[in-house]
């Protein structure tokens, strides 16, 4: 017989109570296995396992994932209507400006989710089946499931009037939309230049290729004369809140929302012209004045050419790098020009006159 530690299940101790050998089951199960109490009706208490851990010193300890229903003292034949009635009731006893108690907010928390899991037929449907792990999978890995914040959650539960009690500090719950506009990306053009144009300046033509606001939706992305969808995700507050269970705890952290990217809004019906996007793409011809006696790298800039930004945000800038073709035999120091030229010792002796290259409108 194989030792007690390599036995895939418990061992079968029938002199043990009930209690025993069903947390002894729960111990020794198989990774992922859910064990509901035999005699008893679908509201049986589910005996949930995680992968055991090994303690400093040899021991094995085991954590137990999360038990909505039992959470929420409810079934699990529990109707939505129970459900509801039980968040009521735990949600107004634990919440933080109520219950001053240590752990208050913790409780509070874990209600939280639990009914936002329980409450949705989906999210309830892959509980129901592979347990927490199977919700966590589902919206995004083991790292945690997206949540909506238990105070946003119990204000839309309760009423705007009843989302919060007096004294209470919610500033590290509170989300917001994003409503700042955000400026287009800057555009680089190369230009290159004959020395001549350097000197006295000159006009380029430049054909450009950028991104400019579409006139049909105003850069919203939508359909005219339909309207802006709340984000089922975040429920129209631009952020998410992901919650982990942890042997210390539920742990929270809040992140912009990947549906609406903060928006808290998304498009019903998109606009056909830029197929939703609120920016299309247009090849433009601008003038750029070059100054006199710009220099080789100078970079000029032209103030709103650049990209639109996305809905309907200002443009960025046009930046026009400058390379210039300098002959071999002038060499350039500022405003000045040097050329060199070869003669012999006689003329040097004598003197002469020599024709040097110059330059002119």
């Amino acid at each position: 017989m194989a030792p007690t530690s390599m036995l895939p299940f418990a061992p079968s101790n029938t002199s043990l109570p009930y209690s025993s050998r069903a947390t002894t089951a729960a111990a020794f199960a198989p990774r992922g296995l859910h064990h509901a109490a035999a005699g008893r009706s679908g509201g049986g208490q589910r005996l949930a396992c995680a992968a055991p851990r090994r303690r400093r010193g040899g021991g094995l300890v085991v954590r137990a994932s999360a038990d909505y229903y039992a959470t929420l003292g409810v079934p699990r034949a529990a109707s939505n209507r129970d459900i509801k009635a039980a968040y009521r009731k735990l949600a107004r006893q634990y919440h933080p400006d109520v219950n001053k108690e240590p752990g208050a907010t913790e409780k509070f928390k874990e209600i939280s989710a639990a009914y936002e899991v329980l409450s949705d037929e989906k999210k309830r449907a892959l509980y129901d089946q592979y347990g927490e792990a199977g919700v966590k999978s589902a919206v995004g890995g083991s790292g945690g499931a997206y949540t909506t914040n238990p105070f946003d959650l119990f204000e839309t539960f309760f009423g705007a009037s009843m989302g919060g009690f007096s004294g209470m500090d919610q500033s590290a719950f509170r989300t917001s939309r994003r409503s700042t506009a955000i400026q287009g990306e800057d555009i680089r053009y190369d230009v290159i230049l004959g020395f001549t144009e350097a000197i006295f300046g000159t006009e380029k033509d430049i054909i450009l290729s950028h991104l400019e606001t579409c006139d049909t939706c105003g850069g919203s992305g939508s359909k005219a004369g339909s309207k802006m969808r709340i984000c089922s995700t975040c429920g129209g507050r631009g952020q998410v809140m992901r919650t982990e269970q942890t042997p210390f705890g539920l742990f929270s952290q809040v992140s912009i929302c990947p549906t609406c990217a903060g928006e808290g809004e998304v498009i019903s019906e998109y606009c056909r012209k830029c197929s939703g996007e609120g920016r299309i793409r247009v090849r433009k011809e601008i003038k750029v004045k070059i100054p006199p006696g710009v220099s080789k790298g100078s970079t000029l800039r032209v103030r709103g050419e650049g990209d639109a930004g996305p809905k309907g945000g200002p443009p960025g800038d046009l930046f026009v790098c400058l390379d210039i073709e300098e002959p071999s035999d002038i060499k350039r120091d500022g405003i000045n020009l040097y050329s060199t030229v070869s003669i012999s010792y006689l003329e040097a002796i004598l003197g002469t006159v020599m024709q040097v290259r110059s330059f002119s409108l």
